[in-house]
């Protein structure tokens, strides 16, 4: 019954374009998959690992900073993702070695700082950042030669994005590690 109910969402949410009308809703429909990628994450560091962060967000903003340089820098999208995931990874390697000194509320507390670090830094820092104005993304990528430059194509493209999370989430979950 549950893989029933699994199919059933997925093709619903993959005929969404098809019979939403306006753009306007299928690029919200977008950042709710995008969202929805990101509470991955956290339910896998608060539900699976016990480790209740606040400043989860602030790695999210790294990895779409550094991607929106990276792209605007006219680099391909195997470089932009890659780019990006390394230089979140390093920030978050540098988080993990300060956030985890602490347990229970001090850890909340320390992920609290660290965003609001993350936060600080990128409203300050206008020339890379450009402040509260955000960097103005030239165009979107073209993984694998594909455009997503229409709203439909680049839903379907963060909805196979959101079926990996979620499927590398459940192997994830499921093995030794994650147990």
């Amino acid at each position: 019954m549950r893989r029933l109910a699994a199919i059933v969402a997925l093709v619903v949410l993959a005929a969404l374009p098809l019979w939403v009308s306006g753009t306007y809703y299928v690029n919200i429909a977008s950042q709710i998959l995008l969202y929805a990628i990101f509470a991955l994450g956290v339910n896998v560091l608060a539900g699976h690992a016990g480790l209740v962060t606040l400043g989860h967000a602030g790695l999210f903003g790294i990895a779409a900073y550094a991607a929106a340089k990276i792209m605007n820098a006219g680099y391909g999208h195997l470089t932009v993702a890659t780019g990006a995931l390394a230089v979140t990874l390093v920030v978050a390697a540098v988080f993990a070695v300060l956030a985890l000194r602490g347990t229970g509320l001090g850890f909340v507390m320390i992920t609290v700082a660290l965003g609001q670090i993350v936060w600080g830094v990128a409203y300050r820092w206008i020339s890379l950042t450009n402040g509260d104005n955000g960097i103005i993304i030239t165009g979107r990528p073209n993984p694998l030669g594909l455009s997503l430059a229409t709203p439909a194509r680049f839903y379907w493209a963060t909805l196979i994005v959101f079926v990996v999370a979620v499927v590398s989430m459940a192997i994830f979950v499921a093995s030794p590690f994650g147990a």
